[in-house]
């Protein structure tokens, strides 16, 4: 047996070798079907199937409080602190929280993301720092010793990669940390932070509070035996003693608990799901395309199959052979395949930064290569089997004569299906890129509710020299703003603590007058947004009604806010919200009078559809109450109207900055436009993707349409010959053929248009991505087609020449 399979191996080689035009279009055509499912399939493993980079990562958890309103919120730190004193379910809890400080010492200033954690947040990932350790309960609490934890990357940046970093400081925000720690290399959970430092130590405003949920997350591993839903259980438990013993702060408050992993990749394996079947009939597309290939090829090889069988060969074996050479081309498509994956994964990974969770670890590693072998094997059989099936129920006697067709139709027929399949295929992926298309093209088309030109967003990172105390940052950001606006060529220029569109901003229960409901987790929510008195004009919006807030507006004047239609539509059906309160926040502020009306803005994204966002409220950034200054002005951004390019403003802006220190970071620069197009990278990742697998079908589809109408010329040249002799012009013999391939075209239309009705409105990863488009949009159900019928005419239009340009002497003398 396996002599005779490598007899069968060693020929298909030297039959391949015979025949290069096919073998390198055979051996192509399978590298792009092949290499687009493992690059897909590498993502898939990467961020789905692959294990988290932590110890026994099966047993971690994120645990979530949620409310009316939302199915997940941050946690409130001392409610997580209960959980960690009740809960028997987890051998360890901690907490994290993301931040961003200014670090001035060593090197040059600069902007660097932190990480706040609590003691033993590393133990519970299981894992074991590089160097030094973890904080203890003790330095995690108000007043400890501010001590650091660094990453090995900010280890190489700040101290060349040097161990004696421990026990060194460095200054963040003003304050001298002790390094304690080194992070192990590429450690990184929810962002890549280059410091951690004890959450137990930042400001009792936020940690304290009961009813804040100001950005913590929770993180717990389960004890060995212990089940998602027996710890799911055990915390609606507790939460519900907590809820009655603070009922002001946790009416309404639910529990969460979720596999850390599926915390981590959210609706990111839906999209690659999707993706991953979309390669999979670029797959099929080449499958068919090789399969009519072969079939095409097996005829002329009809006289040496028969000729093999009267010395001997049986039909299993003649099938065999054919199976083997498919294989065997399939085999090497894949290895060009996989050069081609890999070469596409090492360029297109840094050009979408973001857009994917665990985007790190996608590689081309041993789990895709034998996924790409097993495809390749179940692909080289799958096309094998129909030239194989023809040697198995050939007529070989008959093929042993001059010019024996008997089975001619049946091929004709069978590559006819083929070039159906392909057409389908290729109208369901040119589709669902359509529709991504016009999703985007309505986007781009969306009022955000402001003038979207010309704007440049930043963050400077003020001095910490010049922010000591509540009325020294208030000084200093004034005359920073001041500055800013006087760079010639700078229009407006205004702080606000949320950007449009970038999904920043706060969302808090509020109330009217003095209507406080019983429970804040039920309250409805708005968007809170903190900026100064020119952040309207700057901004282009439109005030409707009242005022907006002025330079006036600070602590010694009643407290103020205005809202936008939205509000005002839904509390104020009556038109008249000027002179009403509103309280906003778990720690009641306000009551503020309401003196003016606003456009809604959309601050989510384009799409907007976030609950917490749906009514919005501007309150002055110079009445915030001193003791919260130290907590919103840091988060407050620039937005500067300009003609100017950002690249020629930043310097600018560094020169006004550096005048009242040179230690003020510039950072998180970007432009309007660009914030836009971050807004749309969901939708934008997958139709470009699947916009370069449309293309990849048409261009497949077309190939096959090609063959298929040049092979049924060939075959067909005796008939052409004698339809010619009996009367039939040229342009009979071309629509003959034009008309055939149509019909084909048509059919594989039809069939494809039911399918990708019925794909596009039951793949809920697929429909959750549009926008103003339903999945049944039949203009571009109608565009698609007519690119369908116009690629195929000029993919038929040289062989119906050709058949059109027979000589009929010559055609009946054809064998």
């Amino acid at each position: 047996m396996i002599a005779s399979l490598g007899q069968d191996l060693r020929y298909a080689l030297r039959q391949l070798r015979k025949s290069p035009g096919f073998t390198a279009v055979a051996v192509i055509t399978l590298a792009l079907g092949i290499g687009a499912n493992t690059a897909i399939f590498s993502a898939v493993e990467g961020v789905v199937l692959a294990p988290l980079p932590y110890f026994d990562s099966d047993r971690l958890v994120m645990i979530w409080e949620s409310n009316p309103h939302f199915p997940r919120v941050w946690n409130s730190y001392p409610n997580f602190q209960d959980w960690q004193r009740s809960a028997r379910s987890f051998q360890h809890m901690a907490a994290f929280r993301a931040q961003e400080v200014d670090l001035t010492f060593p090197g040059a200033p600069s902007h660097v993301k932190v990480s706040q954690i609590s003691s033993g947040f590393f133990g519970t990932l299981g894992t074991e720092l590089a160097l030094g350790r973890e904080f203890t309960a003790q330095e995690n609490q108000l007043g400890g010793p501010p001590e650091a934890i660094i990453s090995n990357h900010l280890l190489r940046e700040r101290f060349g990669g040097s161990p004696e970093a421990l026990g060194k400081s460095m200054t963040l925000d003003g304050v001298s940390y002790s390094i304690v720690g080194i992070a192990p290399p590429g450690f990184r959970l929810n962002v890549d932070a280059d410091v951690y430092t004890p959450l137990g130590q930042i400001d009792p405003l936020i940690l304290n509070n009961r009813a804040s949920h100001d950005g913590i997350f929770a993180l717990g591993r389960l004890k060995t035996g212990v089940g998602l839903s027996q710890s799911q259980a055990e915390m609606n438990t507790i939460q519900s003693r907590l809820d009655r013993l603070y009922p002001e702060d946790n009416r309404d408050l639910g529990i969460y608990v979720e596999p850390l992993k599926q915390a981590i990749v959210g609706d990111a394996g839906q999209t690659l799901a999707l993706l991953l079947g979309a390669v999979g009939l670029v797959l099929l597309i080449a499958c068919a395309n090789i399969a009519n290939l072969l079939l095409a090829r097996s005829v002329r090889r009809g006289r040496e199959f028969a000729i093999r069988s009267a010395l001997g060969a049986n039909r299993a074996r003649l099938a065999r052979q054919s199976l083997t050479e498919s294989v065997v081309l399939s085999l090497a498509g894949a290895g060009l395949g996989t050069l081609i994956a890999f070469l596409g994964i090492r360029s297109v990974l840094p050009a979408i930064p973001g857009m994917l969770p665990r985007s790190e670890e996608i590689s081309v590693n041993v789990p895709v290569l034998l996924y790409t072998v097993l495809v390749s094997l179940v692909v080289g059989i799958l096309f094998g089997l129909a030239p194989a099936l023809k040697s198995w129920s050939a007529d070989l006697q008959l093929s042993l004569k001059e010019g024996g067709r008997g089975s001619t139709i049946v091929h004709r027929r069978t590559q006819s299906s083929f070039v159906i399949v392909q057409v389908a295929l290729a109208l369901v992926l040119l589709v669902g890129a359509g529709l991504l298309l016009r999703t985007i093209l309505h986007l781009w088309n969306v009022n955000p509710g402001f003038d979207t030109n010309n704007i440049v967003a930043l963050k400077v990172g003020v001095s910490h020299s010049l922010t000591k105390t509540p009325s020294g940052t208030r000084v200093a950001y004034q005359q920073l703003i001041e500055r800013i606006r006087r760079i010639p060529g700078v229009k407006a220029a205004e702080f606000s603590t949320a950007v449009p569109l970038s999904g920043q901003g706060g969302y808090l229960p509020f109330w009217l007058d003095s209507q406080k409901p019983e429970s804040l987790q039920a309250a409805p929510r708005m968007g809170w947004f903190l900026s100064g008195p020119d952040y309207l004009r700057t901004m282009g919006m439109q005030l409707l009604q009242g005022r907006f807030l002025t330079e006036h507006d600070d602590t010694k004047s009643p407290c103020v806010a205005v809202i936008d239609s939205n509000f005002a539509r839904a509390f104020f059906p009556d038109r008249r919200a000027i002179g009403h309160t509103i309280t906003a926040g778990f720690a009641a502020f306000g009551p503020c009078a309401i003196v003016g009306i606003v456009n809604h803005v959309k601050y989510a994204g384009l799409l907007d559809s976030g609950a917490g966002n749906r009514y919005q409220a501007y309150y002055s950034l110079y009445q915030v109450p001193d003791q919260w200054v130290p907590v919103n002005y840091p988060d407050a951004s620039i937005i500067v109207r300009t003609p100017l390019d950002a690249a020629a403003l930043i310097p600018a802006i560094k020169a006004a900055a550096y005048q009242a220190s040179g230690d003020q970071p510039i950072y998180n620069v970007q432009t309007m436009q660009q914030i836009i197009s971050n807004s749309m990278s969901e939708q934008r990742f997958p139709m470009i993707l699947l916009a370069v697998f449309a293309g990849l079908a048409l261009l497949l589809t077309s190939v096959g349409i090609y063959g298929m109408i040049s092979y049924s010329v060939t075959q067909r040249v005796q008939e052409i010959g004698i339809r010619m002799a009996l009367g039939a012009d040229k342009g009979e013999v071309f629509r003959l053929f034009i008309g055939q391939e149509l019909k084909l075209v048509l059919t594989g239309i039809a069939i494809g248009t039911v399918g990708t009705a019925i794909l596009t409105r039951t793949l809920a990863s697929f429909s959750h991505l549009l926008y103003g488009v339903g999945p049944g949009d039949p203009l571009t159900f109608a565009a698609v087609s007519i690119v369908l019928i116009t690629l195929a005419a000029f993919a038929g239009y040289l062989p119906a020449r050709r058949a059109a340009r027979v000589d009929p002497v010559v055609a009946l003398r054809y064998e």
